[in-house]
């Protein structure tokens, strides 16, 4: 499992556990399941999609993997 959090300037958006994220980097879409090496890549604009369903619109900022966390940091999130 992924420990898995989605800030935005408001608020924090989730929290909590989910087997894969799909993020849409700046460059096309990056998956993450567990074990996934350390990175770091700034976002675009489009879906994040945690495996367990859920999903956010999300512009801008930057995404962290380390150690089976991963971090999203966005300038704007919303929940689909």
């Amino acid at each position: 499992m992924l420990r898995v959090s989605v800030i935005s300037p408001e608020a924090v958006l989730f929290e909590g556990d989910a087997s894969s994220v799909v993020a849409p980097a700046f460059d096309g879409e990056v998956g993450i399941l567990t074990g996934h090496a350390a990175m770091v890549t700034t976002l675009g604009t489009g879906t994040l999609r945690l495996g367990d369903g859920q999903s956010f619109k999300v512009e801008g900022g930057f995404l962290q993997v380390d150690e089976n966390t991963v971090r999203v940091v966005t300038e704007k999130a919303s929940k689909v």
